[in-house]
């Protein structure tokens, strides 16, 4: 019997196919572990086609919108799915972008908690304790040196990274998942904590992150995986879901942090 139906709400660049696949495979597999839960899912967009700082910067300036468009539907949280376009505004900037949409969401009538994907990647890797990681990205090389450097100003050291070099958003969504098997094995795991299997909500890897947890015997999060957790957090919930690794296993839940005024 279902005792509560929870409103997803996504802000996403207009070229992003993953987000819209992978956070409701994470909650719909959750349902069936907790059949009293249901999730249904809204989106509103921002134009982005290539990943560059110029169209980032231009998509950021949309998000506003975005909330006010999802708080119409009075959704129970809200995640801004782009990892890169919040970091490449500067350190910190998770925290500015979170209470900002949120202001716009009271200002609407439809208050709800704001989660960036960028600031659940932060915080699911302060949630496992992890304190040095691996990256991969499929970014140019100055996009992943710049979120090397911001996930290094939020105390989280990167020993190793791999960038893939696809500039094209599109084609970070066609990316096959399989082949992130073998690009994690080649790098060097034995001093890190974790692995960020795909440190972009667009580039797809749930549905290897188990086996690749498993292969390197440590544990693997993803942007989208970060989401997810923070989003359950956020609306309550225990931090669990199935085939989703390490951090969604139960093992690691927190007290959500609502600094954001009403």
């Amino acid at each position: 019997m279902v005792g509560r139906t929870f409103r997803i709400g996504q802000i996403v660049p207009s070229s992003n196919t993953t987000m819209e696949t992978e956070i409701p495979a994470i909650l719909r597999a959750r349902e069936a572990m907790r059949p009293d839960e249901r999730f249904t899912f809204h989106s509103s967009r921002m134009r982005m086609k290539k990943v560059t700082r110029e169209e980032l910067a231009a998509m950021d300036g949309d998000s506003d919108r975005c909330a006010l468009e999802l708080s119409d539907a009075r959704v129970d949280v809200m995640g801004y799915a782009c990892l890169v376009a919040i970091m490449s505004m500067g350190h910190g900037y998770h925290r500015t972008s979170q209470q900002r949409l949120h202001r716009r969401t009271v200002e609407n009538g439809g208050a709800a908690p704001v989660v960036t994907s960028a600031g659940a990647l932060i915080d699911g890797l302060q949630a496992i304790g992890a304190r040095k990681v691996a990256v991969i990205t499929p970014y140019m090389q100055p996009l992943t040196a710049m979120v090397v450097d911001y996930i290094e100003a939020e105390g989280v050291s990167v020993l190793d990274r791999i960038s893939l070099q696809i500039e094209d958003n599109l084609a970070v969504g066609r990316h096959d998942p399989a082949k992130l098997i073998g690009i994690a094995k080649s790098l060097d795991l034995s001093q890190v904590d974790a692995l960020v299997l795909s440190a972009c909500v667009q580039m797809p890897s749930l549905a290897v992150l188990p086996a690749v947890e498993d292969a390197v015997g440590k544990p693997v999060v993803s942007a989208a995986v970060c989401t997810a957790f923070r989003m359950l957090e956020e609306l309550g919930l225990e931090t669990i879901a199935p085939d989703a690794g390490a951090l969604l296993s139960g093992r690691y839940t927190r007290q959500p942090a609502r600094a954001m005024a009403q």
